[in-house]
């Protein structure tokens, strides 16, 4: 579902519009409720949700690692991704272990069913880049702005 509103402004008022279909932000929010929602059917079929997917996805690329890098790569603070990995570790999927060395440390790594697991989300990427409509360099193209703005609008935020 497109913006209600499709007139133009002004190019004075361009970035000065309090119409909701002209904010950035409600484009942002729409589209990833979107795309989450048809992941959803996918991932159900793995007994996933959308954020435990992220944090196969991660642990599939990085193999073992520990919950505080994790968290780093996922962008999410430790106590979002401690219930993740809790429900993850239930399911049999992976398992967490207090570091020897620092045990404030603990390390995250797949159990032989997480690994398996990566078989079959295989067809996710793919499944869901056909329902966008969009084909590989457009794919790419967003993806790179979509880096770009998390960038900027991370440094205003002083991150």
């Amino acid at each position: 579902m497109g913006p209600v509103t499709t007139h133009e402004e002004p190019e004075g008022q361009r970035y000065g519009s309090l119409l909701l279909d002209e904010q950035l932000c409600f484009a942002l929010y729409a589209a990833q409720r979107a795309v989450t929602a048809a992941y959803r059917p996918l991932l159900d079929e793995l007994g996933l949700t959308y954020p435990q997917y992220l944090v196969m996805l991660c642990l599939w690329e990085r193999g073992e690692t520990t919950v505080k890098d994790l968290a780093g790569a996922l962008r999410l603070d430790y106590g979002t991704v401690s219930p993740l990995l809790k429900r993850l570790e239930s399911a049999g999927l992976l398992r967490r272990e207090r570091s020897l060395r620092d045990e404030r440390s603990v390390s995250v790594a797949l159990t032989g069913r997480g690994e398996q697991l990566r078989d079959r989300a295989a067809a996710v990427p793919t499944t869901l880049a056909a329902a966008t409509g969009l084909d590989g360099p457009e794919v790419a193209r967003l993806r790179a702005e979509l880096w770009e703005l998390t960038a900027h609008a991370a440094k205003a935020a002083g991150r």
